[in-house]
C-alpha cells in the first residue's frame, strides 16, 4: 500500500479514535475511552507493521 494512503488512513483513524474516545469520558465510561484509545493506537500500528495480503497468482497470470 503506498505511503501517502496510509498516512491518510492513520489520520482518519486518529481523529475517529480521538473523538470517540473523548466522547466515552465525557460519559463517565473512562474504560471504555481507554479501550478506544487503545485500539485505534494498535490499529495504526499493525497498518505500518504488517505488510499488505497478496493472492497466489493463477497459472497464465502475470
Amino acid at each position: 500500500m503506498p505511503t501517502h494512503i496510509k498516512l491518510i488512513l492513520s489520520a482518519i483513524v486518529v481523529l475517529a479514535a480521538a473523538a470517540a474516545g473523548w466522547w466515552q469520558l465525557g460519559l463517565g465510561q473512562t474504560v471504555a475511552g481507554y479501550v478506544v484509545w487503545g485500539l485505534g493506537a494498535f490499529m495504526i500500528f499493525a497498518l505500518w507493521l504488517f505488510p499488505e495480503a497478496k493472492g497466489k497468482k493463477q497459472k497464465g497470470e502475470r
